[in-house]
């Protein structure tokens, strides 16, 4: 009874919050409110710090900027930089900066900022960039050059996109004069939108930057408000305390389609979900063994689990590389058959099953982990589904300190190098091991200017990916949002490269 109620009471008091009364609540003229799908950790704010995944741009688009980044049109749009060039040779490329341009603060942005930015770079690929340039040379205050110890055919893919945070520019003199302790507490940047305020985990107070090079915001003040639960974030919606409510699926997201109040934005990006065997490199694992993996695979219900999560929308893959980057390889997923599952676990010696430890899904997305434990604990493997902040979640993935089964999710964007340089290779920031063929055919790659010839290593790369099981993809997910009725251009969907509401300046809100 309480599994069959429990829906019923949550619409009954969804409705109810959609009442005049309750949407009398509203907001101020001039501001929106973005209800978040996680706690905001400060170290999203900060370029240097990227992780390889897509969150921290989120934030990122409002208040910095970067030399390059996807805008609507274009992929690797200039932005800070008007123009580059690269050498025929491929060591070297120029930048030519904007003019005129100054941080929150009044600094003036030059080409030390630049420089100071690309050195301070901590985050995901920054031993990879740091090890391969071999100079940033500044010429003048509007021009840079990056020199390189040997071509490199990727440069522009992991420095100038949101692959890493490295062309991200923050204010040299400011950070020298306040420390990273300072720039934490009050960060400055060039983005459409300036710092005002933040409760850490809870929310983001920002202002309209009214000089940005780009256009004018004509949106005066946006608070974004982390706020994990689904049916939280739908009644924020509801009520007209939230203006888009971030990652809604499963019922929150039917609700919203079927509210005529109320829009459901969706968009595919370069994003893939898939499910991880960290423990597959220890012999004494059940996960060493491909047929187990194998039997993973084959037990998990796409289909069904994209109609429940995604409404139907997503594009079921077998791969952690998304079919619309560049030298993608497509890959199949693995048929649905729990009973040839069970016949492979019982070939590697586990009839009876097993208990594969913590399953633990990219946070918030609770439900999603719900689901694969439960198709798992249909042929046997048992998990219990560990919840966890997603700050906690990703420095835990990255120190490797991650067991049993990994549900996760990225949307950075980039091309398959850039995936398989931050998942797969030896070493990876989220690498548990690796294979020393797969890395030296990534060796190889980096350095192949013959675009074929580069394709055809990264297809074999990926082909090895799949053979040996190292990963098993879900979907590319339909990324879906809810959209208040106040809210005239949520600019969801811009930009085929971004999950989320970007650029904020082409945000707007229906006129009074």
């Amino acid at each position: 009874m309480k599994r069959f109620w429990s829906p019923v009471v949550l619409l009954a008091v969804l409705v109810g919050l959609s009442s005049p009364a309750a949407l009398a609540q509203g907001q101020p003229e001039g501001q929106l409110t973005v209800a978040f799908d996680a706690a905001i950790a400060p170290t999203w704010f900060d370029p240097a710090e990227t992780p390889g995944v897509g969150t921290p741009f989120v934030f990122l688009y409002a208040m910095h900027d970067a030399l390059m980044k996807p805008l609507p049109g274009n992929d690797m749009a200039p932005c800070l930089a008007e123009s580059s060039t690269e050498s025929p040779d491929g060591l070297v490329y120029e930048f030519r900066l904007r003019r005129g341009l100054k941080f929150h603060n009044g600094d003036a942005f030059t080409a030390d900022d630049v420089k100071f930015s690309f050195h301070r770079y901590r985050g995901v690929s920054a031993k990879l960039l740091h090890e391969r340039v071999k100079s940033v040379d500044v010429l003048d205050p509007q021009r840079i050059r990056f020199v390189l110890h040997k071509p490199w055919p990727d440069f522009l893919v992991f420095y100038a996109t949101p692959a890493t945070g490295a062309a991200w520019v923050v204010p040299k003199r400011y950070i020298e004069k306040v420390g990273e302790d300072g720039f934490k507490k009050q960060p400055v940047g060039l983005g459409p939108y300036r710092f005002v305020s933040m409760v850490p985990g809870q929310e983001l107070v920002l202002e309209a930057n009214e000089q940005y090079w780009r256009k004018k915001p004509s949106i005066k003040r946006v608070v974004i408000k982390g706020v994990p639960d689904r049916t939280t974030r739908l009644a924020m919606l509801k009520t007209g305390e939230a203006d888009i409510g971030y990652l809604m699926v499963g019922v929150e997201a039917a609700t919203i389609k079927n509210d005529p109040k109320l829009r459901l934005a969706k968009t595919i990006s370069p994003a893939a979900w898939w499910v991880e065997f960290p423990e597959q490199w220890n012999p004494k694992s059940p996960w060493h063994d491909r047929r187990v993996r194998l039997a993973a695979s084959m037990a998990i219900d796409r289909a069904g689990i994209n109609e429940a999560e995604r409404l139907g929308f997503s594009r079921l893959t077998g791969s952690i590389i998304p079919s619309m980057m560049d030298f993608a390889l497509k890959v199949d997923p693995h048929p649905y058959d729990p009973t040839h599952a069970k016949r492979l676990l019982a070939e590697a010696g586990y009839a009876n099953g097993f208990d594969a430890g913590e399953l633990t899904p990219l946070p918030p997305f609770v439900t999603m982990g719900e689901a694969v434990a439960n198709d798992l604990a249909k042929v046997g493997i048992r998990t219990r589904v560990r919840g966890m902040e997603r700050a906690t979640f990703m420095e835990a993935w990255r120190a490797k300190k991650l067991g049993g089964v990994v549900v996760t999710v990225t949307a950075a964007p980039g091309n398959a190098a850039t995936r398989i340089e931050s998942f797969t290779i030896t070493g990876a920031p989220f690498a548990a091991g690796g294979y020393p063929d797969i890395d030296d055919l990534f060796r190889q790659q980096a350095q192949e200017r013959d675009r074929k010839k580069r394709e055809g290593l990264l297809h074999q790369i990926q082909r090895l990916m799949a053979e040996r099981i190292m990963y098993t993809g879900i979907f590319e997910p339909a990324t879906l949002h809810g959209v208040g009725p106040r809210v005239e251009e949520p600019a969801i969907g811009l930009n085929a490269q971004l999950y989320f509401a970007a650029p904020y300046e082409d945000i707007r809100l229906k006129k009074p």
